[in-house]
């Protein structure tokens, strides 16, 4: 393949890689899954990073700030039921959980939602400046609520899994 055609198909090779994000999140969402440690507390690190930028956005876009509250109280909300419908089990000294799939999933389908629909209206077309200036209360509260939702259920899982009794070492 020539250097000269891997722009022409970027946009394609971006949309796959995007594909492949949502994929993996949402088969996480489903079905009993193996407790991995070091991925939680990386994926902790990286959503409290998150988490304080949309902090900074509630202070320096106002018209935002009331959207990122709602949406951060109902992600909490989200993250202690959804704590309540996760099971947590060790199993031949492994331990696992199985994640409630109606809130993961539903969660999974209103970030899709959001985004075909921001996509349907022509915002993600104009390039990354006019994406900007369309900051919208509701988007940034359905990340808030994402965002809240993945803080709350991190750390309660980890704490959770920390207190099954820890695998031997052989």
């Amino acid at each position: 393949m020539p250097v000269a055609a891997l722009p022409a198909l970027t946009p394609y090779l971006a949309t796959a890689g995007i594909g492949w994000l949502y994929y993996r999140r949402i088969r996480r969402s489903f079905g009993r899954q193996t407790w991995q440690p070091g991925r939680a507390i990386a994926r902790l690190v990286l959503v409290s990073v998150v988490a304080l930028a949309l902090a900074s956005a509630a202070v320096f876009l106002p018209h935002v700030g009331l959207g990122i509250g709602v949406g951060a109280a109902a992600g909490t909300a989200l993250g202690m039921l959804a704590l309540k419908h996760t099971h947590a089990q060790l199993i031949d000294g492994r331990r696992y959980y199985t994640p409630n799939p109606w809130i993961g999933g539903g969660l999974t389908l209103l970030l899709l939602g959001r985004l075909a629909w921001r996509w349907s209206l022509g915002t993600f077309s104009g390039g990354s400046a006019q994406a900007a200036q369309q900051v919208s209360p509701l988007t940034m509260g359905i990340a808030a609520t994402l965002i809240a939702y993945s803080l709350v259920y991190s750390i309660g899982l980890l704490l959770r899994m920390r207190q099954l009794a820890h695998p031997r070492t052989l």
